[in-house]
């Protein structure tokens, strides 16, 4: 370990300027063993500095490199973990606890002492020692003791050598050796001589200091006796230093006192200003004047004047009760009556507030009761914009309530609602009594037999383009749209009766007139009942204080009823509402529960007299709803005209279902021909109608559907009855009524129809073909049957220029049947089946030329074919028909002229 202690002294410590006083051989406790050594050094320099360095040897040679260093003065504990047993274990706190394992207990209690010597001379204890044994840090004091007096100093001063058995020499005692030897050359060969030398002038040198000593012994007596003195004086002077003390010590006690006092006074001050503070506090916040006492006991609540000061005293009140106190106001006695006072005012102004109101609703209701029958007359409904003008004044104290006395507010609102119910149910119920009354008015009765729409073009366009030209108004106020949907609504209703009666194949005999006066009525009827709704809503919101919250994302009304949202049950109790969206929604349907029931029935009446309303109500109160919904999707209007849109679309649904039975059901006559179907006829009408109706719509799509199952209908039910007709043949019926539905939809360009459109064309075109070879037939039959069996022998093999030398077809057979077809007998044969397409053809469609003229055409190819034959089978012969192509278009055409 000696040699060690001088390698690290000589590579590491001398370089830094520090001396090596202790070493230990460690490793850290609970982990793989890897020697290092802690050492215990300080600097050779002043100020000394004192530390404890880690050490570890290179992995790479036999050098040692210096690890890690921390000041002594950082070291807090030192832990020896067993001051009893030999503990190899200690630990060493600096900035964290570091453990730590000797090689052997002697070098870690050897290491400790000198950690402990350390901290006695440089650091004052600082460091506390733990599970050390008392006899180890006993040791270095004993061994102090036991040196006389005059050599403790030296001992003392002496005592960083004595911790290190090895001192190395400095530069100075260096030179002086190597001078000394110098004058002695014998020191090395006779170190015997050398040292005798060195004894006799040591003793030459004690006699002259013993001499000099004893030469000084009366400067030693007369500095003994100045002590003396010195030491009287400083008992003089010790004892002044006391009495001053003692005086200063009176006067600490008295400055003591008068901080005391003054301290005093300062806390005194202090909570005399944060009481002061808090009364000011209490007085400004839960002061109410004798003015705003008096106008909550006695203000007057139905002038303007006395409102005004209800409202500022129920503010200030308010105000006085909703202030925050600090911790321990409410202990006190004048806040806990203050506060006694301001709940007296509040329930007496409450009560008397909700019995002033509850008295302005009664007296509403009844006032308003005795103009019914003069606006029932004018079909208008009385307006409550003055009861709500009169009643917004007191829209501040009900907010007043809200916040103070919940259950009285909700009284009152239960109250305003079971009172305005009752009279917008009578008023409401008169003014559809009224409409109804002029609905019904609008009709005629029906004749013995429908007849077919007796309307005529420039009317309905007329009418249709007043009620689309109302269309372009619809961005103004929620009013006219209302106008726009009534007036679209009754108009398509007084045309949709002929296609409910479709069934019979005839239609409503309404007058023009009399539908614009249905539509003019139904108008009417939601033209007042949507300002209606709009301000009773509005005035619900800002009476009672209701902020509505409108969503950002438009509700959209289901393409397939056209529903909205449903709106809560009648009976459900407020208390149950979440939100205060839904206490307006349903404050509403109380209020105007009758509206939703009425328009049913007013829809009801409208379709019984006549169920073409419903495509004029569809178009119309989709408009309304989707107008409604931009402006407020979770209104009450938007809610019921959606549910009121729902019906009118069930309406057209069945409307559309209706013609399709009808359809099924038609039955034709066996005695007389078919004609254009009368369910063909109607569908044509029905979408002139529709197009006219449903232009610009936004619910195009509802009508599209609808063209798609009716034309389907259309198209098998031709079909079918095609197939049962018995008077007239099947390719007539299926040529001229595909004929005509392929005009209607060239004629009305029906966009979401154009697949249908060129499905009839090709049924009509494919009829019409399949018609004419089976009415012509065979004209020239045996001529027909000749070239027949020439064709045959050509196909099995024989060259067409040989067939003439087949015996049955000899140039004299060719002869002796065309002889039989004189031009005479073809024109009578043309002629007849010129009468018997006439008979098949009916005269609406105008087809008969038509089908002549590809009979013309028909005839004409098997002429060509014929001559094309003989040209070829019988060349040179000379043999051709007895009438030309030019004699054929001759007949054909006197033929059509003649008839």
């Amino acid at each position: 370990m000696t040699a060690i202690k001088h390698a690290l002294q000589r590579d590491i410590f001398t370089p830094n300027d520090e001396r090596l006083l202790s070493i230990v051989n460690v490793c850290k406790a609970g982990k793989k063993k890897k020697n290092c050594f802690l050492c215990a050094t300080v600097t050779t320099e002043r100020p000394v500095q004192v530390k404890v360095v880690k050490v570890k040897k290179s992995d790479k040679g036999d050098f040692y490199k210096r690890q890690m260093a921390w000041e002594l003065r950082d070291l807090t504990e030192v832990d020896a973990k067993d001051a009893n047993k030999e503990n190899p274990e200690f630990d060493l706190h600096f900035e964290k606890v570091y453990r730590w394992v000797a090689s052997s207990t002697a070098e870690k209690n050897s290491f400790i002492c000198c950690i402990w010597k350390l901290n006695q001379r440089y650091l004052r204890k600082k460091v506390e020692f733990v599970n050390v044994s008392a006899q180890l840090l006993e040791e270095l004091p004993k061994a102090e003791e036991s040196v006389p007096s005059s050599e403790n100093q030296s001992v003392a001063g002496g005592d960083e050598d004595a911790l290190d058995d090895y001192q190395e020499l400095n530069t100075r005692e260096e030179q002086d050796i190597e001078g000394m030897m110098e004058v002695c050359e014998y020191a090395i060969s006779n170190a015997e001589a050398f040292a005798e030398k060195l004894s006799k002038e040591l003793q030459v040198l004690d006699g002259a200091n013993i001499q000099s000593i004893m030469a000084s012994e009366k400067q030693v007596n007369i500095l003994m006796q100045l002590l003396d003195e010195a030491l009287t004086e400083v008992d003089t002077i010790e004892g002044k230093l006391s009495s001053y003390e003692e005086m200063l010590q009176s006067v600490k006690d008295q400055m003591d006192q008068i901080s005391q006092s003054n301290r005093l006074i300062q806390i005194s001050n202090s909570n005399n200003d944060k009481l002061l503070d808090e009364i000011q506090f209490l007085v400004n916040h839960m002061d109410l004047s004798r003015g705003h006492i008096r106008a909550l006991q006695e203000g007057d609540l139905s002038s303007p004047k006395g409102i005004e000061a209800c409202i500022n005293a129920s503010e200030a009140l308010l105000q006085c009760m909703s202030v925050a106190l600090r911790p321990g106001h409410d202990k006190l006695a004048a806040v806990k009556q203050q506060q006694m006072l301001f709940c007296e005012l509040r329930d007496a102004f409450a009560r008397r507030l909700t019995n002033h109101l509850n008295n302005v609703f009664v007296h509403q209701g009844h006032d308003q009761s005795s103009t019914l029958s003069q606006h029932t007359a004018d079909l208008t409904l009385p307006k409550h914009s003055p009861l709500h003008r009169d009643l917004l004044r007191y829209a501040k104290l009900m907010e007043w309530l809200k916040n103070t006395q919940r259950e009285k507010y909700d009284g009152l609102s239960r109250t305003y609602v079971d009172y305005m119910s009752r009279l917008y149910e009578r008023e409401i119920k008169d003014f559809f009594e009224g409409a109804k009354i002029k609905m019904a008015g609008t009709t005629k009765e029906p004749k013995g037999k429908f007849a077919t729409l007796p309307r005529k073009e420039n009317a309905l366009k007329q009418e249709t383009e007043s009620l689309h030209g109302s269309s372009g108004k619809l961005t103004g106020s929620t009013s006219s749209l209302n106008k726009l949907a009534v007036q679209g609504s009754s108009s398509r209703r007084s045309q949709s009766s002929s296609l409910l009666d479709m069934g019979n194949m005839s239609a409503s005999d309404l007058d023009v007139a009399d539908r614009t006066k249905f539509d003019k009525i139904f108008e009417q009827v939601l033209s007042e009942l949507e300002p209606l709704c709009l301000a009773e809503q509005d005035f619900i919101i800002k009476f009672f204080k209701l902020q509505q919250q409108v969503p950002l994302a438009q509700a959209e009304v289901d393409d397939t009823d056209g529903g909205t949202s449903s709106r809560p049950p009648a009976n459900e109790h407020r208390h149950s509402i979440s939100s205060e969206r839904d206490m307006v929604r349903f404050m509403m349907n109380k209020i105007f529960q009758s509206i939703e029931t009425e328009l049913n029935s007013l829809i009801a009446l409208g379709d019984k007299m006549d169920s073409f309303h419903s495509l004029y109500m569809l178009v119309k109160m989709s408009h309304h709803v989707w107008t409604a919904e931009n402006v407020d999707p979770a209104s009450y209007l938007s809610t019921t005209l959606g549910n009121v849109l729902v019906t009118v679309k069930r309406n057209f649904d069945k409307c559309i279902q209706g013609q399709i039975r009808a359809m099924e059901e038609v039955k034709i006559s066996k005695k007389s021909k078919v004609g254009i179907l009368a369910f063909v006829t109607s569908f044509e009408e029905f979408a002139e109608l529709a197009e006219t109706i449903f232009r610009n719509a936004e619910r195009r799509g509802d009508l599209d559907k609808a063209y798609s199952k009716l034309i389907r209908a259309v198209f098998f039910n031709v079909e079918k009855v095609a197939n049962e007709s018995q008077k007239t043949p099947r390719d007539v019926v299926m040529m001229e009524n595909f004929h005509h539905i392929f005009s209607t939809l060239s004629r009305l360009k029906i966009s979401c129809l154009e697949s249908e459109r060129r499905e009839a064309k090709h049924k009509y075109t494919e009829h019409l073909q399949a018609y004419v070879i089976t009415s012509l037939g065979q004209p020239l039959e045996k001529l027909n049957h000749f070239f027949e069996g020439v064709e045959a022998r050509v196909a099995q093999g024989v060259r067409e220029e040989e067939v003439s030398y087949q015996l049955a077809f000899s140039k004299q057979e060719l002869r002796k049947v065309i002889k039989e077809y004189p031009g005479k007998e073809v024109k009578k044969g043309l002629d007849n089946l010129y009468k018997k397409v006439d008979k098949h053809l009916c005269e609406e469609e105008s087809l008969l030329q038509v089908v002549w003229h590809s009979m013309q055409d028909e005839f004409i190819r098997q002429y060509k074919h014929f001559e094309g034959l003989i040209g070829r089978c019988y060349p040179g012969s000379g043999i051709t028909m007895d009438f030309t192509i030019q004699d054929m278009l001759e007949y054909f055409s006197s033929i059509a002229q003649s008839h």
